[in-house]
């Protein structure tokens, strides 16, 4: 399995917010961000394993500035680190008034995504080749984020799967 470049599954993906999105005051549910955070990052995994890929963590979310009916989210996100059936990708999340043209950041998050096999068992997934020297920094930090991810996880026990898979 040859390693991939960064820049290969990088992705910006943009949605306008309407009033579904919001509460009665116009603000955009954090919920609404989370998921387009969560589906920016799965096309980035997918883009980088042509694999199925699940979502095993979420670091801390804040949100820096707030949202409205009418913004437009822009959502960035590239793989920042690989380990054998594991990657941290990194999403930069910004909203725009298309009215005023100003821009804000509204949270920047990390999502680790596994590939997975056919059975849905964590599979190999490619290596990654860093292009830039920001990339090389943004690695570097990943790793240090994955060994504090894997000492909090080694003090939780398990509890297994909680429903059957349903066969579409």
């Amino acid at each position: 399995m040859e390693p991939k470049p960064v820049s290969d599954s990088q992705v910006e993906i943009s949605q306008i917010m309407m009033p579904p999105n919001a509460n009665p005051a116009g603000n955009v549910f954090g919920g609404v961000i989370m998921g387009i955070i969560d589906s920016c990052a799965l096309i980035v995994a997918s883009r980088h394993t042509h694999m199925n890929c699940v979502t095993a963590s979420v670091d801390r979310l804040d949100f820096l500035s707030p949202v409205f009916i009418g913004n437009v989210v822009i959502a960035k996100g590239s793989v920042n680190y690989v380990s054998k059936s594991s990657m941290e990708i990194g999403i930069s999340v910004d909203a725009e008034c298309l009215i005023t043209g100003r821009k804000a950041h509204v949270a920047t998050a990390y999502l680790t995504y596994v590939g997975l096999d056919e059975n849905d068992n964590p599979s190999r997934i490619p290596g990654l080749i860093l292009e830039t020297e920001e990339q090389e920094r943004r690695y570097k930090e990943a790793e240090e984020r994955r060994k504090n991810r894997l000492k909090k996880i080694r003090k939780i026990e398990p509890q297994g799967p909680c429903m059957v898979r349903i066969e579409n």
